[in-house]
This record gives C-alpha cells, sequence and structure tokens, in this order.
C-alpha cells in the first residue's frame, strides 16, 4: 500500500504504532480521549467526532484524505468472550449474583454495547462514503463467542498467533481493511519473551475486563504488521514460511 499523506491512529494513546511508523518516514499522529502513555497527540472525542460525521456536521474526517491512512484500535470491551460471559451469567466476576442482579447489570450492558455498535458501523460508513482508507483491529477467538464475530462483516484475515511476529502475547486478533488491501509479508522473531494472556486462578485484579496490559502490543509487532500488512516492506532476516 503506498501511503503519500498522513497516519492517524486513532483509539491509540501508548503512541506504539505511531512511533514505528515515524520510524520509518511517515507522519502518523494518535487521537485518543485519553493520555495514560503521554503519547496522545491529540485529545479528542471520536465517538463524538464519528456522530458528528455521520450526521454530515463538521468533523477531523472533513481533514482526511483518499491519500491517507486510518488505522482505529477500537475499543473491544464491549465486543469481547468476556462480555458474552456476562451475558450468559457464567463469568466469573458474577459469582454469587442473584438472577435478578444478574439481568439488571445485562440491561445496562446491553445498552452500552449497542451504542458501541452503532458508532462502529457510523465510523465504517463515513470512510466509505469519504474513500477514506481505514483498518480496524479487534480481538477474535477461536470459539466464535465474540460480537463482532455474529454480527459484523467479515475481517479481511486473522492474524492467529501475536507472537510470532514478536508480540507479547499468544492470541488471535482480526484486522478489517476498508477501501484498501493488505499486503502479505512474513516477519517471525522468536525470541520475545511471551506473555502469560490468561491466569486460570487470577483475581479480578489481576484480570481484570479491560486490563490495560492484556491491551498491549509490543513495538516489535507494530513494527513488523506495519511492514507485512499495509507496506509489504521487505525486513532483513524474515523467514517466508509464516502466514
Amino acid at each position: 500500500m503506498e501511503i503519500k499523506g498522513k497516519i492517524y491512529c486513532f483509539f491509540e494513546q501508548s503512541g506504539t504504532f505511531k512511533n514505528e511508523f515515524r520510524k520509518l518516514g511517515y507522519e502518523a499522529e494518535d487521537y485518543d480521549i485519553q493520555n495514560e502513555y503521554g503519547e496522545t497527540d491529540h485529545i479528542c472525542d471520536l465517538f463524538a467526532e464519528i456522530e458528528a460525521g455521520y450526521d454530515g456536521k463538521p468533523s477531523i474526517f472533513d481533514e482526511i484524505t483518499p491519500d491517507d491512512l486510518v488505522l482505529a484500535f477500537f475499543p473491544c470491551i464491549n465486543f469481547c468472550d468476556a462480555k458474552t460471559m456476562m451475558f450468559k451469567g457464567v463469568s466469573i466476576f458474577q459469582r454469587g449474583w442473584p438472577l435478578s442482579k444478574i439481568m439488571r447489570e445485562n440491561v445496562k450492558f446491553a445498552q452500552v454495547r449497542q451504542y458501541f455498535f452503532e458508532i462502529l458501523l457510523k465510523f465504517v460508513a463515513i470512510c466509505d462514503e469519504k474513500i477514506i482508507r481505514l483498518i480496524i483491529e479487534n480481538p477474535w477467538n477461536a470459539s466464535g463467542e465474540t460480537y463482532l464475530q455474529r454480527n459484523f462483516i467479515a475481517p479481511t484475515f486473522i492474524d492467529k498467533d501475536r507472537s510470532r511476529r514478536g508480540d507479547y502475547f499468544v492470541k488471535p486478533t482480526a484486522y478489517w481493511f476498508i477501501g484498501c488491501k493488505n499486503t502479505i509479508g512474513y516477519s517471525e522473531q522468536k525470541d520475545k519473551q511471551i506473555k502469560v494472556v490468561y491466569k486460570v486462578h487470577a483475581s479480578k485484579e489481576e484480570t481484570g475486563v479491560c486490563n490495560a496490559a492484556r491491551s498491549e502490543i509490543s513495538p516489535d509487532y507494530a513494527r513488523n504488521f506495519i511492514c507485512d500488512f499495509i507496506l509489504g516492506k521487505v525486513q532483513p532476516n524474515t523467514l517466508p514460511t509464516l502466514f
């Protein structure tokens, strides 16, 4: 993919992908409502921007051109399999709850999830209408339990084991390429220490429904993903057998 313009990293405050793009000579900036890592270049409410853009009002999308690229790490907490378990009433966070409490809490969860899903649909619609190239990242599950697996368009591809490209975790991640095509690359790293994604006997404090550590992506993975799937850039010491 040729990128003549700017990379907009939506819902990223870590600077991970932004900084790897910059190392490769591209203009890239982070956009998020939070700045916990001190890397957010533009602190803004992207949901409000999406709502405005969808309604035809002035928004951030007015400045994005077909030469640019939007890479969006759309909030996944309401779509993940952990949330599905809560809807089924079998989550560890609901142990000891009476059925009435589970149902009442799930009413709130359902309303929030519906809102997030509507925002995602509007986001994709805006980018398609404005001919904005968009890549969306979200977790995947081999069991087919996530909300997007059952209710959203099929992903372009699934990176089934991020650790093979140098990430901290062994877990699958789905990517949707909207208005653009992915390339196929072959970066592989076997020297990265793998983190434990799930602890069988972990406490609520250790796991958390939205634990920040579990959502982090390593700079190595970001670089390899960018080169493999966005730029089609061959790197030294890569293996042509990975994907």
